[in-house]
Formats: structure tokens, C-alpha cells, sequence
């Protein structure tokens, strides 16, 4: 509404007056519908390559690598799919903050050991013991977006191995 009435003012200013970057913002920014319609899709394809891992696990032979990597690529759109909540710069600022740094860089070795596991080495156990750990190191990571739930889960397996 302010550009139409800049427009019909005489106000408005030449394209080629805009920053490059003023310019490409405007291209690219998504109303807030549309970015939560983009992460609900990329989230449930991520959880239905999951899931489907889990059934290909039941396949015999190749079953224990084929889980392994249609696992970790479902965790890793997954986890692309908040880009659309908050952005792709804004969410790898949070990836490498402080606090989240060392849970991010063991995610992404678990999700390159992982596929290496599957598709390089063929060594389903393997591949398996690296999905536990991308599990693990992606459960941690989830948490350290919760106040105090880091703490908690501390404290609970203190108390439990004491």
C-alpha cells in the first residue's frame, strides 16, 4: 500500500536506485503462511524418508544400509526444513552458536559417517552404530532449544547412575 501510494504521489524511486540487496530481500522473502507450509512439507518428507527407513531395515542383506541412509537423509531435510521458519542464515548462526557448536559439528560427522557407513564402506553395523549416535547427538542438539533441558537430563543420569 505505501509503494502504491508513493507511486501516486511522484515519490517513487528508480529500480535502478535500490540496492542490489534491497532487491534480492524483496525477491526473496516469504509471508509467514508460506514459510510454515514449507517447513510443515519438508518436515513430513523428512519423517516419511524415516520412517521408511525403518521398513527398508526388515529387507534382508542390503536392509541395514539402505535404513542407515534413507535415516540420516530424512534427519537432514528435517533439519533443513526449519531454513523456512527462521532462515537459512539466521538458523546457521544458531547451528554454530556457543552453546549448540559442539552438537552440531558431532550431527553433521554422525550424518557424513553415516552415508559413508551406507553407500562407500557397506558395513551395515556400522552404519547402524553411527544412526545411534546422529540420534543421540541430534536429541542433545533439540534440547539445547529448551531452557534448562540440558541441565535436566543432566541430573537425571547423574541421579540414575548414582
Amino acid at each position: 500500500m505505501d509503494k502504491l501510494k508513493k507511486v501516486l504521489k511522484g515519490e517513487e524511486e528508480d529500480e535502478g536506485d535500490q540496492s542490489l540487496y534491497t532487491q534480492f530481500s524483496d525477491a526473496t522473502t516469504l509471508s509467514w503462511s508460506t514459510r510454515v507450509k514449507g517447513f510443515i512439507i519438508c518436515f513430513v518428507v523428512g519423517m516419511v524418508f524415516s520412517f521408511l527407513g525403518v521398513f527398508l531395515l526388515f529387507l534382508g542383506s542390503n536392509g541395514l544400509v539402505m535404513f542407515a541412509i534413507f535415516y540420516t537423509l530424512g534427519n537432514i531435510i528435517a533439519l533443513m526444513s526449519t531454513c523456512f521458519l527462521m532462515g537459512p542464515v539466521r538458523q546457521l548462526k544458531n547451528m554454530f552458536s556457543e552453546k549448540r557448536i559442539i552438537a552440531t559439528i558431532i550431527v553433521i560427522i554422525s550424518f557424513a559417517l553415516t552415508l559413508m557407513a551406507g553407500l562407500w564402506w557397506g558395513i551395515g553395523a556400522l552404519a547402524l552404530v553411527f544412526c545411534i549416535i546422529q540420534f543421540l547427538a541430534l536429541t542433545w542438539y533439540a534440547l539445547s532449544y529448551i531452557p534448562f533441558a540440558r541441565d535436566a537430563v543432566k541430573k537425571c543420569f547423574t541421579s540414575c547412575m548414582a
